[in-house]
């Protein structure tokens, strides 16, 4: 007999044990038939036991608000979760749902380097922050 078979026959009696409690706690306190019995402890046991178990979950295939494709437009960037336009994605992500961009571009199976500004919007303040002498190296 392995470990796993040993730790699931001590599982199993300690959920044996909680049943017994339950059931005699129950029947102590309130009348039972006899006929009722059986089926009132395969119920608890069958509770108990559901208790620790994962629920079983039904893997839905993702379905983004836009076609991917379509989701970066030089004025704006469609977010594939609720279908809005917006300019910078990375708050939005992060605010309504939780979402970090490598989370983001994981979950629906983009690339590392999908943009989480729109284009334009980009240029724009690449422009400005020029403009203003950002980027440059100090002066002596």
């Amino acid at each position: 007999m392995n470990e796993q078979d040993n730790s699931k026959g001590a599982a199993t009696e300690e959920l044996l044990a909680l049943t017994a409690d339950i059931v005699a706690s129950h029947v102590s306190n309130n009348t039972v038939a006899v006929a009722d019995l059986p089926r009132l402890i395969e119920n608890v046991f069958k509770a108990l036991s559901e208790v620790g178990a994962q629920p079983k979950v039904e893997e839905v295939a993702l379905q983004p608000a836009v076609p991917i494709r379509r989701s970066v437009q030089p004025d704006y960037i469609v977010c594939l979760e609720d279908g809005k336009k917006l300019k910078m994605l990375k708050r939005h992500l992060k605010t309504c749902y939780n979402l970090t961009p490598e989370e983001y571009r994981a979950k629906w199976s983009l690339p590392s380097d999908y943009p989480m500004v729109a284009p334009n919007y980009a240029a724009q303040r690449r422009k400005l922050a020029k403009q203003i002498g950002l980027g440059r190296g100090r002066r002596k």
